[in-house]
């Protein structure tokens, strides 16, 4: 090969791997990440929960089409429950064309599961929001339209979802209020937990963050968490960037530490860099069940989408 065939062929392969890294992983491609737990003391029927999370709503990444794509798809698992974990608003300054909650909310409205839709806030829905910045607390008004469509935002409540034995937290955000250069949290671990009884039935949290897992008690079976998008770019199962003070070691997927069970979602969207590369964007399912009433995990399969003509698994 000659000097100059080197050099454009290098030159196509930072174009193909640019393509890839800014539009296709990011923009085209959607998966459906299955975490199967079990747990001794899950006391519920089995569970299938869908996760939702960081959105950053906004071409060219997550525009409303997009959106309708991960509805019908969260749809389609078939779960007992769907959880929103916060971070709709768009984070990164290369949107080319933003997407309201006002707009966004009705399609996120038709979101379908027999025990329900949840939601809780993240720290850039709480940023985008300069009246609630300079009050320091709500009203949200993602938390409004979200409301305003029949999605209930749990802010450091807990609800108990009769029918399917178990309670569902929510703790708002960790670094919602900005003040003198340092980030303030909303949360109340120990309030919202105050909420649930002791009753023996399981507790599912929500938690934007994944920082606050060290702290959560025993009584919760079970954290869903996102923020993190995996680390955006990950490689041979380590992210360089991971926007959490524990590193990599919450940065992604099913973490289990001192009998307590964690599962950081990847997301949809894009924060800060408008890049993925190494995690595609995905809808995270968990099934969770005690050992006598699990399913056979050789039955679940990650599936991947592309909306690109070539279809990769």
């Amino acid at each position: 090969m000659t000097r100059r065939g080197f050099l454009q062929s290098l030159l196509l392969a930072g174009a193909a791997t640019g393509s890839y890294v800014f539009y296709i992983e990011p923009a085209l491609r959607l998966r459906i990440r299955r975490w199967p737990i079990v747990r001794d003391d899950w006391t519920a029927p089995p569970m299938r929960i869908v996760a939702i999370s960081d959105l950053h709503l906004g071409e060219p990444h997550v525009g409303l089409k997009r959106l309708r794509e991960v509805v019908r798809r969260a749809n389609a698992v078939g779960g007992d429950l769907i959880v929103l974990l916060g971070d709709y608003s768009a984070a990164h300054p290369f949107i080319t064309a933003p997407v309201e909650i006002t707009d966004a909310a009705p399609i996120l409205a038709e979101l379908d599961a027999p025990q329900g839709v949840f939601a809780i806030l993240g720290n850039h829905d709480w940023w985008a929001d300069p009246k609630a910045q300079r009050r320091g607390g709500g009203p949200n008004l993602y938390a409004t339209a979200l409301a305003a469509v029949g999605i209930p935002v749990l802010s450091n409540a807990a609800h108990k979802l009769p029918d399917a034995g178990i309670w569902l937290a929510g703790l708002e955000d960790q670094i919602a209020i900005l003040r003198d250069g340092r980030r303030l949290g909303l949360d109340d671990l120990a309030g919202t937990m105050a909420q649930v009884a002791d009753d023996g039935a399981p507790c599912v949290l929500l938690a934007h963050e994944p920082d606050i897992f060290p702290e959560v008690p025993a009584r919760v079976a079970l954290t869903l968490s996102g923020h993190t998008h995996g680390g955006q770019v990950r490689l041979f199962g380590w992210s360089p960037v991971v926007p959490s003070r524990f590193g990599n070691r919450y940065a992604y997927g099913h973490v289990r530490e001192t009998g307590r069970d964690l599962v950081v979602s990847g997301g949809i969207g894009c924060s800060i860099m408008p890049v993925r590369l190494g995690v595609v964007p995905e809808i995270t399912v968990v099934e969770i069940a005690s050992p006598v009433k699990s399913k056979p995990i050789a039955s679940m399969r990650d599936v991947t989408h592309c909306s690109c003509p070539s279809t990769s698994a």
